[in-house]
């Protein structure tokens, strides 16, 4: 099995090697006031989307089904324009940059040449804009899809899934704006924060296979997966220890924040607009945080232990791909038990069958493959956004 994330030839091929074992390439290099703001603009965007979601979610579950025009998607859209804005703003600031014959500003990752080298656009910038620039095409669609059938009665149709798969790739594009500014704590702090809501949210658009005769819940699986790769991932791109229990740490952070206020906002909107709760209601936990894995913090234990584990014995140790690949089964086997034990201890009364709760842990061990080998990937890509790595 080849992984390429030996120390055996290379800035890039050395990075995961360097993050597990807590080295350093070279010191960080110093961004500035532009870079800082435009990586907390994009990251609020995403946190604006992320309350935006969970409202909506909560909204149908308690409320019914909703037209184009109401607050939660109000939140949807401004999170994805402002994390637009901001990223469009970065741009010109590279390319004015490139054309004044300037240096240009070390921020959101590698300038890359796009549109026939019209513009030059920081690497993260151009993945969380064109995240943005999607949602907002994707809104048109949303709003004819509305015109045409009303009511949205269930959050997984056609023109959801395309808005929640284009909120996905800004997000994605604002862990890569942080990842490049690693070397700074203001953007390890953002690489942890961006983490927590890709980890929160990478399941949804899943949620759109559902509407296929699926054996397993697709949610279900894409948490299974996507949990322990983005916690391996963002570990190894801050690769310093304690890492991943700041990842885990956060994550339950976030969650028991939207535990309470996707509820409340959802009952206060309603009253406030005249509008009955659903009857018959019966007490549940609030939908969008209860399918966040509670238990991702027990999963970012064992990677840290694993993590330290490796970096305490530089003789007879395992590979730096054999130690991913255990961290990944662990990640998935932990999360996989954790999903079913939580909605027993969440849900009044549970029906958890043998299948619903064998098949997420036995799902762990392939899957955590994946997320192993994948996380260490992806963080070998991410860590070449730094200029620690090329200098």
């Amino acid at each position: 099995m080849s992984v390429p994330i030996d120390a055996t030839a290379g800035p890039t091929r050395a990075a995961p090697a360097a993050a597990v074992t807590g080295e350093s390439a070279s010191a960080a290099v110093e961004s500035g006031t532009a870079a800082r703001a435009g990586a907390w603009i994009v990251l609020l965007g995403t946190v604006v989307t992320t309350v935006g979601i969970s409202w909506d979610i909560q909204w149908h579950n308690e409320v019914g089904p909703d037209t184009f025009f109401t607050l939660p998607h109000l939140f949807l859209y401004s999170g994805s324009a402002i994390a637009g804005f901001a990223s469009l703003a970065m741009v010109v600031l590279a390319t004015s940059a490139q054309r004044a014959g300037r240096p240009i500003p070390h921020a959101g990752g590698t300038p890359i040449r796009v549109f026939g080298s019209t513009l030059t656009a920081p690497v993260g910038y151009m993945v969380s804009g064109a995240g943005a620039a999607l949602f907002l095409l994707y809104g048109l669609f949303d709003l004819e899809w509305h015109a045409i059938y009303g009511f949205d009665a269930v959050l997984n149709t056609p023109s959801h899934v395309a808005l929640f798969l284009s909120i996905t790739i800004t997000m994605i594009g604002s862990v890569m704006v942080f990842a490049a500014h690693r070397g700074e704590l203001w953007g390890r702090a953002g690489v942890v924060c961006a983490t927590v809501i890709l980890i929160a949210f990478a399941p949804v658009p899943a949620d759109g296979l559902n509407n296929l005769a699926l054996p397993v819940d697709a949610m279900v699986v894409a948490t299974v997966l996507f949990a322990p790769l983005l916690l391996i991932m963002s570990a190894l791109v801050l690769g310093r220890p304690g890492s991943a229990l700041a990842i885990g740490i956060a994550s339950a952070v976030m969650q028991a924040v939207l535990w309470w206020l996707s509820p409340w906002a959802a009952h206060v909107y309603a009253s406030a607009i005249g509008l009955p709760l659903r009857d018959g209601l019966t007490p549940r936990p609030p939908a969008f945080p209860s399918v966040i894995p509670m238990f991702l913090f027990v999963a970012a234990l064992v990677v840290e232990a694993l993590f330290l584990w490796f970096r305490g014995r530089p003789e007879g140790r395992p590979g730096v791909p054999v130690l991913l690949l255990v961290a990944g089964v662990a990640g998935g086997v932990i999360i996989g038990a954790g999903l079913p034990l939580q909605v027993y201890l969440t849900y009044s009364n549970p029906h958890l069958s043998t299948t619903t709760v064998l098949v997420p842990i036995v799902a762990g061990i392939p899957l955590g493959l994946a997320a192993g080998y994948l996380g260490g990937i992806c963080a070998a890509m991410l860590r070449t956004l730094s200029p620690q790595e090329h200098r």
